[in-house]
């Protein structure tokens, strides 16, 4: 390792450099946990780690105090510090930063991971958890910014920071990171309603999802889907809510049901609140007649002057203002769900206590100093805010914020005893008389409110308010749960228990069946065939697929939707029963998956493709990334794999719930392990493509059942598709594992074949007037050669055999010499063409390579052609082909394609039958 001294004289030095950032949402390649992933390159630091920076892990603890309680890999307190006295590279530093900056402001977040990166020296994924997606990249930025600053000068710089967050601090300072946190924090975080709604939904294993910048949530999938937002659901009635934010309306309803309530007048200037004062009677209440959180109010008015005062504050909020009779009695917060009460809590208004010393000011500034006290809702009590209404209350008292309270008098501070302007609460509610429980259960149901929070005024809560005097001063929709999940005194309620219970009654789910299918090949049609046999069983299904969105069978949206957005798309949609979700490579890597369990997963198959893109580099590396699927599945649930397959068997391991396979060896050729299996009375569905007939037979619990032959789907093409027979056992498991009744399975494969309008782009064949075309989407070697097994079984009934053949230009140079050596060991005449989008190759380049593969492979370079329009290239095949030829086209826009040869076939018969002349004339009109 060089030393610091020769550092300095070489300016070759490269700062640590941020290569990427992605946020991952789900389960991921690292994690079932959700984490934000930061790519490092250390450059010259990896020559540097903890122990080799004198100073620097002193420096990083007297800034971060609770880094002493990170246990890191020993799992206690100090262990991260043993770490980085050991000697640990700064990408590992940064991770518990990046967590220790997330808790300093209030997010509770622990677990992290840093890796290398294979055959990248000095470069890693730095991963940490986050509870808020804005937050975590910021924390991230000023994790690696702080980190810069503690090493020697010579050694700082770090670039590319704008891929993690942007930050309006110029130099780093830690005091303006906390606060820019902090303010962020304040602005996203839940506040303790939602956040307890939230905690509630994950001890029941309900899936949470946020819907906006606020505290909109979304629980559940499809159709038990249900939406909050703070003490607000998706069974809160609109007019209920609209009756209970005029307070004028709700005090006349619940006075013609004949609950006590205040008498009040509405007025809209001074004059007229004075007039309705002295008619009510001395002292009186204003408030907005559709205000909040206890804004503009103010009690106790008794004379024209304060009433004239209270008007005006109530009115900067609504230019109606209610003046009310004042109750006399002390206030109390009663929570209704579904019509019973679950917590009540008596609420004091914000107040001081003198120390003979100390003024009312600087008692307010102790008082602020309370951890439990935080800005606005996000903390179990708010800071007092000293403002005009503070001011003029405390002056009718004859105080000002320089009186010095005697030792232990007691101030009120504000008329008002709303959490909101600093008041506190004490837990009543095993106090609450039956008579005011019934009074405030009456008034959430004659408003209409699933969730209430009933204001409610009594001397004495323990004694019915018709003895004592009392009653209902407001009805709230959407109430706040501070002050009953974190009472200043007495027992904190889990109000958030009863609300879930209202919204997920016992026994009802909280998502529909989620059936994940992922793959190098197959996962598209074993996907549409489960789709089918669950419509045909009368659920309605959501349906992802890399040719777009589809519920219960109509197409939504268009294009590959094989990632966690579209996931999300069908999850979400109030409609469905069942998700049937084909789930890719690339979506997993750069988000992780859009559901945290599923309850069936399957994995095809696993063959070399996508390799040398995201850091995965072999086929190993991809299997890693597709067996996510499987180690998703719920306990209870079920998780498919090809037997066949060695990559996918042995994702067995780690995959979750119970095990199905399905193969198509014969028996004698089994692996030891699917004999075991079976042999022990597992599961698996086995189809002998070698034999005659094609028995697909089912084993299960020691015994064996027939489900079909294979020549029974016609998707198979009577067997000769091994690849379909591949595809429909396991859609055939997925299924039967799903709880889909064997004979239905059978039924509805029977009627599944491999027409455009079932699997538009899967063996897609038109077979007529002397010429059949295949339209595939065969897209990688492995596609390919499963394809090609098919077109030497049909070459005997054909003529010649043209190719139209194509792959993507982000595949290894490898890759694309491999697909033309296969096609020129399948097919007699080949058109090379190239997708649309070239993916960073130039343009011919592709094309160039699958020449060079089949000329490799000893094909005739005479019957090579290079049309690099597909659109051409399918032309131009369709035009040199003969009656009885077999015209194979690997599509990249697939409905395009399939649109142009049906229509090149419907002008073969016209030219067949109508002068040359009438041909183009009826072409047209066809079209």
């Amino acid at each position: 390792m060089k030393s610091l001294n020769t550092v300095t004289s070489e300016r070759a030095v490269r700062a640590m450099d941020v290569r990427e950032a992605a946020i991952y949402r789900g389960p991921h390649l690292y994690s079932q946990t959700p984490m934000i992933r930061i790519q490092l390159d250390l450059g010259t630091l990896e020559q540097y780690p903890t122990d080799r920076l004198p100073g620097f892990a002193e420096k990083l603890t007297q800034l971060l105090p609770g880094l002493h309680q990170h246990g890191c890999c020993y799992g206690e307190a100090g262990g991260f510090l043993r770490r980085m006295a050991e000697g640990t590279w700064l990408g590992h530093v940064a991770e518990h930063v990046a967590l220790e900056l997330q808790n300093m402001v209030g997010a509770d977040v622990a677990r992290g991971k840093t890796r290398s990166v294979a055959d990248e020296p000095g470069v890693y994924n730095v991963m940490f958890a986050y509870q808020e997606e804005e937050i975590g990249l910021l924390a991230g930025r000023f994790a690696l910014e702080l980190v810069d600053g503690l090493l020697p000068p010579e050694l700082q710089g770090v670039s590319s920071l704008g891929k993690i967050a942007t930050s309006s601090l110029g130099a780093f300072e830690l005091a303006g990171a906390l606060d820019a946190l902090r303010a962020l924090h304040r602005d996203r975080a839940f506040g303790p309603t939602t956040a307890s709604l939230i905690k509630e939904a994950e001890v029941r294993g309900i899936p949470w999802r946020r819907m906006d910048s606020s505290s909109l949530v979304q629980l559940g999938y499809g159709k038990h889907l249900r939406r909050i937002r703070a003490g607000c659901s998706s069974l809160t009635s609109e007019i209920a809510a609209e009756i209970a934010s005029d307070k004028d309306l709700t005090c006349k309803l619940l006075q013609e049901a004949g609950l006590p309530v205040p008498r009040s007048i509405i007025v809209e200037d001074a004059a007229a609140a004075v007039r309705a004062a002295r008619r009510l009677g001395f002292p009186v209440v204003t408030k907005p007649i559709d205000g909040n959180h206890g804004r503009g109010v103010n009690v106790g008015l008794a004379s024209d002057e304060e009433v004239t005062w209270g008007f005006l504050q109530a009115q900067a909020h609504s230019p109606s203002v209610l003046v009310e009779q004042q109750l006399t009695g002390a206030d109390h917060r009663i929570l209704i769900v579904a019509g019973k009460l679950v917590a009540a809590a008596k609420r004091v208004p914000a107040q001081v206590t003198g120390d003979g010393r100390s003024t009312i000011r600087e008692l307010i500034e102790q008082v602020n100093q309370d951890p439990r006290r935080g800005e606005g809702h996000e903390a179990a009590l708010t800071k007092i805010v000293i403002d005009e209404c503070l001011l003029h209350f405390i002056a009718r008292s004859g105080l000002s914020l320089s009186s010095v309270p005697a030792r232990h008098e007691r101030v009120m501070l504000l008329p008002t005893a709303n959490l909101s302007t600093g008041g506190t609460a004490v837990d009543c509610t095993d106090e609450v008389h039956p008579g005011n429980a019934l009074i405030a259960c009456r008034a959430a149901q004659i408003v209409g409110l699933d969730i209430a929070g009933i204001d409610f005024i009594a001397p004495d809560i323990g004694r019915s308010v018709l003895e004592t005097g009392g009653g209902i001063i407001e009805v709230n929709a959407g109430p706040g749960f501070r002050m009953h999940l974190h009472p200043s005194q007495g027992r904190a309620r889990n109000v958030a228990k009863p609300i879930l219970d209202l919204l997920y009654p016992e026994g009802t789910p909280s998502s529909v069946p989620i059936f994940a299918v992922t793959g190098t090949n197959g996962k598209t049609t074993t996907a549409r065939m489960l789709a089918h046999i669950l419509s045909t069983e009368g659920h309605t299904v959501g349906l992802t697929t890399s040719t777009g969105i589809y519920i219960d069978g109509q197409r939504i949206m268009s294009g590959d939707c094989t990632g966690p957005k579209s996931a999300r798309v069908v999850l979400a949609e109030p409609m469905i029963d069942v998700a049937v979700l084909e789930t890719a490579r690339g979506g997993i890597l750069r988000e992780g998956l859009a559901f945290d369990r599923c309850d069936v997963g399957c994995v095809t198959n696993v063959a070399s493709d996508h390799l040398g893109l995201k850091g995965i580099g072999t086929v190993e590396d991809l299997a890693a990334v597709k067996s996510i699927v499987v180690e998703s599945v719920r306990r209870g649930g079920w998780s498919i794999l090809n037997a066949d397959n060695s990559h996918t068997a042995a994702m067995r391991e780690e995959a979750g719930g119970q095990l199905c396979y399905f193969s198509t060896a014969p028996q004698d050729r089994w692996p030891d392990f699917l004999k075991e299996h079976v042999w022990e009375g597992g599961r698996a569905i086995v189809c002998d493509l070698a034999s005659q007939p094609q028995d697909i037979v089912l084993y299960d619990g020691g015994h064996m059942m027939l489900v079909a032959t294979a020549d029974e789907i016609p998707a198979t093409l009577g067997g000769l598709a091994a690849f379909n027979v591949e595809n429909a056992l396991a859609a055939a498991a997925m299924a039967y594992c799903g709880g889909i009744a064997l004979s239905a399975v059978r039924n509805a494969l029977s009627t599944f074949g491999t027409s455009f309008e079932q699997s538009p782009g899967r063996l897609n064949i038109i077979d007529r007037h002397g010429l059949k075309i295949i339209v595939d989407y065969a897209h990688n070697p492995g596609g390919l050669r499963a394809l090609g097994q098919l077109v030497e079984k049909l070459k005997a009934e054909h003529g010649s055999c043209i190719g139209v053949i194509a792959i993507a230009g982000d595949r290894r140079d490898e890759d694309i010499l491999e697909m033309g050596k296969l096609s020129g060991g399948i097919f007699d005449r080949l058109i090379f063409k190239e997708d649309e989008d070239p993916r960073g190759r130039p343009v011919g380049e592709v094309a160039a390579i699958l020449k060079e593969g089949a000329r490799r492979a000893g094909f005739p370079p005479e019957n090579i052609e290079i049309v690099l329009s597909e659109r051409r290239a399918v032309d131009k095949a369709l035009a040199m082909a003969l009656e009885n030829d077999l015209v194979v086209i690997t599509a990249d826009d697939v409905g395009q394609v399939w649109q142009q040869a049906s229509r090149q076939v419907r002008r073969r018969k016209m030219e067949a039958f109508v002068p040359p002349e009438m041909t183009a004339k009826n072409e047209a009109r066809m079209s």
